[in-house]
């Protein structure tokens, strides 16, 4: 009789271990088949080098579950698009938030103020020549070469000409930001860095040393949002 109640109890412990055994691979399968939230991320769909200008062409969107997602993670390419690499990203490569740069808060390298194409060079200019110091950076200029003929016997010849027109100014001094957003006290300077293409800027040079150079001050430049002037604007 003892020995047939052993045999019940175990027959029922054991079905019902395996009922809840069942149970438990029932709950297990559900949660790996369920699909965990995802979300959209912006990836590099080639390789970006540092300091390069982020185009939409270089960019790419994938879904990813949300718990993989990184801190700053961009979702758009409009987030991305037109910014400046702070570091070399590597294709595949989620886009970060804190590793691009506007150009038009960049306040550390006047590098990226220059255009495609163009070349900064400086020049030196005393109180008169640079408009009193009045000329600001992302101000327009011409400038003007003077030379005194020295052929000329009993009176001084000087002799003036515009050498270059509309030339862009990316710093006065060390100063290469917009005078509104700098809190820095007046300074007077002695360089005015311009930003010219190279046969503009050699002729520059050489006027420099041939002769004396003088700032004319247009009218201010209507600035773009990637803080660049305005193409085709006329002053």
């Amino acid at each position: 009789m003892r020995s047939k109640m052993v045999l019940i109890l175990a027959l029922a412990m054991g079905m019902i271990t395996t009922v809840l055994f069942y149970q438990y691979m029932a709950k297990f399968d559900k949660k790996e088949t369920t699909s965990a939230p995802t979300i959209e991320i912006v990836v590099a769909k080639e390789r970006i080098e540092k300091n390069e200008k982020i185009t939409a062409e270089k960019l790419d969107v994938i879904q990813i579950p949300e718990e993989s997602a990184l801190p700053q993670t961009l979702s758009s390419i409009s987030q991305a698009e037109g910014k400046l690499a702070d570091a070399m990203i590597e294709k595949g490569e989620p886009i970060l938030g804190h590793r691009l740069v506007s150009q038009k808060e960049e306040t550390v390298y006047v590098s990226r103020k220059v255009r495609e194409g163009y070349r900064a060079v400086s020049v030196s200019f005393n109180l008169p020549q640079s408009v009193t110091n009045l000329v600001e950076p992302e101000d327009e200029v011409d400038v003007i070469f003077s030379k005194e003929d020295k052929k000329a016997v009993d009176v001084p010849d000087f002799r003036a000409s515009i050498l270059l027109e509309k030339a862009r100014v990316l710093a006065v001094g060390r100063k290469f930001t917009f005078p509104e957003n700098t809190k820095e006290p007046y300074v007077e300077y002695t360089a005015v860095t311009l930003e010219l293409m190279p046969a503009d800027a050699v002729k520059l040079v050489k006027a420099s040393q041939d002769g004396s150079l003088h700032l004319m001050l247009r009218t201010r430049p209507i600035m773009k949002a990637d803080a660049n002037p305005s193409e085709g604007n006329e002053s």
